[in-house]
């Protein structure tokens, strides 16, 4: 993997010169791994007009979607060296890079989606999206992904004893692996783009994410059984690298950050839409959508909390979060 990175960064390094300012006109990069059907990519979109209009075309973003270069990981190692200059990730696979990240990954953290909105938000939202900085990596917001649910081959999953003996694809994020095994079942990273032939040949059992990722990217097709057990709301992070962030004039930072809030606030109402047309879809394709006791799941990873109570910083932001009116 790591030799893998290697090789993609070198010919990104030689292939595109990030950040390029020609004829006055900054252009950003910005990759991410996601279908162009998706919300965030729609975002981005609406991003980059934005930005486009309110600069003057001074500043215009290039969008490169669907892995084109490299998994979210690779993405966020391209922008560490400063040779891509803005990517989106899941806040899972942040935790590797901002470890405080990983408190959002914690199942059962929020009580609601008003709940998420409040925290991210705010003081404690703002305090994460810069803890990543002293890594490269500057945040500067959260798109919308919606709750996190288990989707099956060729078992329904009623209860934590359900996922017994299954392997269950999941993120490169410790929290996500601990939250599983706690769960029952048998925790698989994988990326997303192996995902789909990974389950048609039966590497793993099933996997874990939100109704329009579900759809979006066809794994209806092979699992029959999506579990709304909701176990966690871990949102898409926007990031952009401190290389790139650090030769940005004050105007094209103010810019830059106004494009980006008006995204976060349209992918959000995109979502709401797309997640109901997703649950839509997919049962019309023959999916059963199953909504099962939370609180049977919920009891199972109640001892993640207490893991961290030797962690003052880590326990002390749980307790701050789960304090938020």
């Amino acid at each position: 993997m790591k030799l893998l990175s290697f090789i993609l960064s070198f010919a990104v390094i030689f292939s595109i010169s990030s950040c390029t300012q020609l004829n006055k006109t900054r252009t950003i990069r910005l990759a991410h791994g996601l279908d162009i059907n998706h919300s965030v990519h729609k975002a981005m979109l609406q991003m980059g007009k934005t930005l486009d209009s309110i600069s003057n075309g001074e500043m215009i973003i290039e969008i490169y979607p669907n892995q084109q270069l490299g998994t979210e990981r690779q993405c966020l190692e391209l922008l560490q060296i400063g040779s891509l200059d803005m990517t989106k990730v899941s806040a899972a696979v942040m935790e590797n890079f901002a470890p405080s990240m990983k408190v959002l990954g914690l199942p059962f953290l929020f009580r609601d989606r008003k709940h998420s909105f409040q925290v991210l938000d705010g003081p404690i939202g703002k305090q994460l999206l810069n803890d990543g900085e002293k890594y490269w990596l500057k945040g500067m917001g959260y798109y919308d992904a919606g709750s996190r649910s288990f989707y099956t081959k060729n078992k329904p999953i009623y209860s934590p004893d359900d996922l017994k003996g299954l392997k269950i694809r999941v993120q490169e994020s410790v929290t996500a692996m601990k939250m599983v095994t706690a769960l029952g079942g048998s925790p698989t990273p994988i990326s997303w783009g192996e995902l789909y032939t990974s389950l048609q040949q039966g590497v793993v059992d099933g996997a874990e994410n939100n109704p329009p990722s579900f759809y979006l990217s066809r794994h209806y097709e092979v699992c029959k059984y999506y579990s709304l057990d909701e176990h966690t709301v871990l949102p898409d992070v926007l990031i952009i690298g401190t290389h790139i962030w650090s030769i940005l004039t004050q105007q094209e930072q103010e810019w830059l950050q106004i494009a980006v809030d008006k995204s976060v606030q349209y992918q959000r109402i995109l979502w709401a839409t797309a997640e109901e047309e997703a649950l839509t879809e997919v049962q019309k394709a023959g999916v059963e959508i199953i909504r099962p006791d939370k609180t049977l799941f919920s009891k199972r990873v109640k001892n993640m909390y207490e893991d961290y109570k030797d962690d003052k910083n880590m326990y002390t932001l749980i307790q701050q979060i789960q304090n938020t009116k």
